[in-house]
């Protein structure tokens, strides 16, 4: 490595690390300590070479602190219950009050000493990897450089990280969306008065107990897997496209970890997250959609008259137990009774699930004892086909959420829904679901059990990992040659000549309509394997499948803009629903000089997206089971509320005109600079999703979630190959070079290559190379 290079990368990115002496592309660390070779390629993408699991994460733990130390840092304040203190009581009691919780009951330490009541011990290669990234997060605090980002530089809150606040933020992470939720309802559960009233004494004043930090709730992915049927190769290849957020603890981070012979896996995880958890090795590449399956059910309990506090259970009465739990804020401690049973916590959802004199409702949440995932995913990483992906998933059923497409050097294609899901299989819920709640049941998934019965237990399948979950028999699997595919629907159809039904309605729906975005998907599929698409030829390579993925089809307007012009030009005045008569006239020439896509050059799409989101896309023709993909699809032009929806659209972007090029008013902010943004609502039936956050008489201001790590990769014969790229780029820190650099790629619809073997590494003009290291403790 040249003195220039070594110079110009510790002036970029800061590369001295304590314990460590730096030689060219050497280092010599004192005794047994860690030790990662970290090669830095194009944007900042870490790859990250160690001769050990501890060290590996230890170079995990060091890059992303560099790069992003302010969430991480952020991501601990969260989990150690201290919101309130640091950033303010409105909005953070309710979180900090659900963790400090957690904390008193010792669930993080309870998940680490297993075995025990269906909990396992995580791995040793595991517990090294959690150590080394929160040892390599504090070497870079101790570095003594001054953190460079504002959002965080001099804050007393950026303080050096435990094991036990990484296993902390694991478990917050795998109740995202179940207890974690549900934290306002488990905090808000308060006792009757003697009225009869839901109210606590000890609730604080005001609405203090309410909010979060901010979870996000709307996350979804696409993802294809396509077997050597559909790609021009014959190898395996693999879209990988989650919407996430552009902000906060949920963001992606790129990187590539690597322990020889143990090891070698490229891709990314959300940010403090020491292992993959989208991405490929040598023979496998898998990604992540966001499961429709329940991960908690309700119990409802019967309560013992004159004692809220108890209920009934075989006939005998159970107490609550009732903790005390406290936390502190600017304007002093603040304290809140909370309450479990044996099932899990109480609940309360207002005006719908109260906690009555006689009725109240506890959950128990089948992901509470999952500290699976970490060594689920790192197995995963070392699987050599899907045969032996699918055998992990099997024997460990650790995904918590999310369904998994993936795909083998072989040409095999994988969807399954192997996620952690509440055993309620159909003869449960015919004996215990009480008659007032069966048709929450049937309609979407939710499960309220009788509490009062033992019979009404989840139970244990014989094949399930640990009690309490469906086993793999009971959940919905699919090995194809040809393609896999989901975008946040049902497993139903995961490919549609081959329909997965008969599983537990607590999974999802069958035979029922399905979103655009996954009807467009299909479609995309379909067409560029018959090649009736525009695209030269006929199959998939990774360039065409960049192409289809970023080629951002609007399918709504696709089906309906004709017939809404033909309407709107007929009789250019409607009424919004607020009673205000608006002109169409502009609205109507916009539409039909739409090119029906959300490219920045497309004229008129921020009209269609508003008039989607106003519920406008309102079909005359029902959904017919038989054709699941082109049903239904004729406009409701009679449907007085079509021509509403345009004009509450209309009305909404006064002051921005209704012909503006999207790339105009839909950017991303970066410093000083604007940076168009590309793709659109999924209501509109957009398949590369981007949500803005709307500024009244400016557009889309600032992207809030939507497409994120996107990679398109082909497992051939030399390797894997292919493109990749984060589209809000690496750091969130406005002084690192990576702070916008991939955001403008993707502005551009460009892409940085997948860089996995040590030739595809050198070839990179970019590449600066360091080792990070440290005694152990």
């Amino acid at each position: 490595m040249s003195r220039r290079r070594l110079a110009a990368a510790a002036t970029v990115v800061g590369l001295a690390a304590a314990s460590l002496t730096v030689t060219g592309s050497t280092a010599v660390a004192y005794g047994d300590g860690y030790s990662a070779l970290i090669q830095r390629a194009s944007y900042g993408v870490p790859h990250i070479t160690a001769r050990d699991f501890a060290s590996l994460g230890f170079g995990a733990g060091y890059v992303q602190a560099e790069d992003n130390i302010c969430l991480i840092a952020e991501r601990m304040v969260t989990v150690r219950a201290e919101r309130s203190r640091w950033f303010g009581a409105d909005g953070n009691v309710s979180s900090d009050l659900f963790h400090q919780k957690a904390i008193d009951d010792q669930v993080a330490e309870k998940l680490l000493d297993g075995p025990h009541d269906g909990v396992r011990a995580p791995s040793t290669q595991v517990r090294d990897q959690v150590r080394g990234f929160a040892a390599g997060y504090n070497a870079y605090l101790r570095d003594g450089k001054a953190t460079t980002d504002p959002a965080c530089a001099g804050k007393e809150w950026v303080r050096p990280i435990s094991e036990l606040d990484m296993w902390r933020a694991q478990w917050a992470d795998m109740v995202l969306v179940s207890s974690g939720g549900l934290a306002d309802g488990i905090v808000a559960a308060a006792p009757p008065t003697a009225s009869g009233n839901s109210m606590s004494a000890s609730a604080p004043p005001g609405a203090v107990v309410t909010g979060s930090e901010g979870t996000a709730t709307d996350l979804g992915s696409n993802a294809y897997g396509l077997g050597r049927d559909a790609t021009t190769s014959g190898a395996g290849m693999l879209l990988a496209n989650p919407h996430f957020p552009w902000d906060g603890a949920d963001r992606f981070y790129r990187m590539h970890l690597k322990v020889p012979g143990r090891y070698d896996v490229e891709g990314a995880a959300l940010v403090g997250g020491p292992t993959i958890q989208i991405g490929h090795n040598g023979q496998v590449a898998w990604s992540h959609t966001v499961s429709t399956a329940k991960r908690y059910v309700w119990h409802r309990l019967e309560l013992v008259p004159g004692d809220p506090t108890s209920y009934r259970y075989d006939g005998e009465p159970r107490k609550m137990t009732a903790r005390t739990v406290t936390v502190q804020t600017p304007d002093g401690p603040v304290s809140r009774t909370l309450y479990d049973t044996h099932f899990g916590p109480v609940v309360v959802v207002p005006g719908a699930l109260d906690w009555t004199t006689t009725t109240a409702y506890a959950i128990t949440d089948a992901n509470a004892t999952n500290n699976r995932a970490l060594d689920g995913w790192l197995a995963m990483g070392q699987a050599g086909s899907v045969g032996e992906l699918r055998t992990v998933l099997d024997e460990r059923q650790f995904l918590p959420w999310v369904n998994v497409v993936a795909v083998d050097r072989r040409g095999q294609a994988l969807y399954a829904d192997h996620s952690v899901v509440p055993r309620v299989t159909d003869s449960l819920a015919a004996a215990c679901i009480p008659a007032p709640f069966q048709d929450l049941y049937e309609s979407e998934g939710e499960a309220v059990l009788d509490g009062s019965r033992s019979s009404c237990e989840l139970g244990r399948d014989p094949d399930a990992a640990v009690p309490g979950i469906l086993g793999p028999a009971n959940l919905p699997t699919l090995v194809r040659s040809d393609y896999v595919t989901n975008s946040n629907d049902s497993y139903w159809l995961a490919n549609p000549e081959h329909p997965l039904e008969g599983y537990p309605r607590i999974v999802g729906d069958e035979q029922t309509q399905r979103s655009l975005r996954t009807r467009l998907g299909v479609h995309q599929v379909q067409q560029r394997r018959t090649g009736t698409d525009g695209l030269p030829g006929r199959g998939f390579t990774t360039s065409n499948l960049w192409d289809v993925t970023l080629g951002n089809r609007a399918y709504g307007g696709e089906l309906v803009r004709d017939d809404l012009v033909r309407s709107c030009e007929a009789q250019p005045t409607a009424t919004t629903s607020d009673g205000a008569t608006v002109d169409l006239t502009a609205a109507c020439a916009a539409l039909r000089g739409w090119d029906l896509r959300v490219d920045l050059d497309s004229r008129g799409a921020h009209l269609f997206t508003e008039f989607a989101l106003a519920e406008g896309l309102r079909f005359a023709d029902s959904f017919d089971p038989t054709a699941p993909l082109t049903t239904p699809s004729r406009l409701a032009v009679a449907d007085p509320e079509v021509r509403t929806a345009l004009a509450d659209a209309v009305q909404k972007l006064e002051g921005i005109p209704l012909d503006a090029r999207l790339g105009d008013i839909q950017t991303e902010p970066r410093g000083a600079e604007r940076i168009p943004i590309h793709g659109g609502h999924d209501d509109a039936g957009v398949f590369n999703l981007i949500h803005g956050g709307f500024e009244p008489g400016v557009g889309y201001s600032k992207i809030v979630h939507g497409t994120s790590f996107l990679m398109a990769v082909e497992l051939g014969s030399d390797g894997p190959s292919g493109r990749q790229i984060l589209t809000y780029s690496q750091s969130t820190n406005p002084n690192s070079p990576w702070y916008a650099d991939q955001t403008r790629l993707y502005s551009g619809k460009g892409w940085d290559t997948i860089k996995f073997t040590q030739r595809q590494l050198r070839a990179d003009p970019n590449l600066v190379t360091y080792r990070v290291g440290e005694r152990r403790d």
